[in-house]
C-alpha cells in the first residue's frame, strides 16, 4: 500500500533556528588570494635621441640573456654613466619582480630581481648595475662568509636539545663532501620530530652566511645561506604566512632562487617586445 505524501516537518534546516544568545557566527578561514603574475608594463615616455643610451642598454641585456642561457656566464652592465632620464628609463622598463636578495659584506648589496626573470638590479655604495645570470655571481660568492660564524657541535646544550647533534653531523658530512656537479641533499624539518630548542640550538651550530633571499609569489620562500659551505636553510610559507615547509638543502644553489635557462630566454623576448612597443 503507499503512503499519502508528507510534507517533511517544518523547523529543520539552515536558518530555521534562532541565533545564540551571545551572538557567535561561524568563523571560515580566509581563501588564499593576491597570487603575483606577470603583465607587460610599456614605458609612457617619449622618445627622443637624448634616450638612446638607454634604449642601446636595453637592446644589449635583451641580446645578453639568450646567451647568459647557453653559457651559464652572468653578464654585468654599469648604469652609473647614464643621465637622470636614461636612469628612469631603465628603472621603469625592468620594474620589480618576485625574488629580492640581501648580501652582506663590504659593500652590502641589495639585489631587486626585474620582472624579466634572470635579469637583476644590483645597488650598493658606489655599484649600480644590471646583471644578467641565473643568480647574481655575488650571492654564490659571499654565500657562506660568515655573517656569524657558527659554534658547530661546541654550541651550549640544553637537555632538551635532543634531535639536532645527529643532524648537524649529517649536515657535516654532506658539507665537506659535496661537489658543484651533485644534486642537492635535502633535510626535511617538517616531517622530522624535533623541538624549538633543536632547531635554536641548530641555527647557532651552523651560524649565518652573508646571502639572504625572499621569493615573493603565491606565498612566500625564505632562503639563507649558513655559515658552513654548501648548507641552506629553505623556508616556504603560504598565502597566510604560515610556514609549511622547512628544510636544509646542502647544494651551491639552491634551485627555488635560480632562474631557468628558458625563462632567461624568455626574458630576452619580452624585452625586445617591449623596447618595439615603445619605439
Amino acid at each position: 500500500m503507499v503512503n499519502n505524501f508528507q510534507l517533511p516537518p517544518m523547523g529543520f534546516g539552515p536558518g530555521t533556528q534562532p541565533p545564540e544568545e551571545d551572538g557567535a557566527e561561524l568563523e571560515y578561514m580566509p581563501m588564499p588570494q593576491d597570487m603575483q603574475t606577470y603583465t607587460v608594463h610599456i614605458p609612457e615616455v617619449e622618445i627622443t635621441n637624448a634616450l638612446k643610451p638607454a634604449l642601446d642598454l636595453l637592446s644589449q641585456i635583451s641580446k645578453s640573456c639568450a646567451r647568459v642561457a647557453q653559457t651559464h656566464v652572468p653578464e654585468q652592465f654599469d648604469l652609473s654613466g647614464l643621465d637622470e632620464a636614461n636612469r628612469a628609463l631603465i628603472a621603469e622598463t625592468m620594474g620589480a619582480g618576485e625574488v629580492a636578495m640581501k648580501i652582506s659584506g663590504i659593500p652590502a648589496i641589495k639585489v631587486q630581481e626585474s620582472v624579466f626573470a634572470g635579469v637583476w638590479m644590483l645597488k650598493a655604495a658606489g655599484l649600480d648595475a644590471i646583471e644578467v645570470g641565473n643568480v647574481p655571481q655575488m650571492a654564490r660568492d659571499r654565500a657562506f662568509e660568515p655573517l656569524r660564524a657558527g659554534q658547530g657541535a661546541n654550541a651550549p646544550r640544553s637537555p632538551a636539545v635532543v634531535n639536532a647533534p645527529p643532524l648537524l653531523v649529517e649536515l657535516e658530512d654532506k658539507s665537506r663532501s659535496h661537489a658543484s656537479a651533485q644534486g642537492p641533499h635535502v633535510i626535511n624539518l617538517t616531517l622530522l620530530p624535533h623541538t624549538e630548542e633543536d632547531l635554536a640550538w641548530l641555527d647557532v651550530a651552523l651560524g649565518q652566511g652573508s646571502t639572504d633571499i625572499l621569493s615573493r609569489g603565491y606565498g612566500n620562500c625564505r632562503v639563507m645561506a649558513t655559515a658552513m659551505p654548501h648548507v641552506w636553510r629553505v623556508q616556504f610559507f603560504n598565502s597566510m604566512d604560515v610556514l609549511i615547509l622547512d628544510t636544509f638543502e646542502v647544494t651551491s644553489m639552491p634551485e627555488v632562487a635560480l632562474a631557468a635557462d628558458e625563462d632567461l630566454v624568455d626574458s630576452g623576448t619580452r624585452l625586445q617586445e617591449v623596447m618595439e612597443a615603445i619605439q
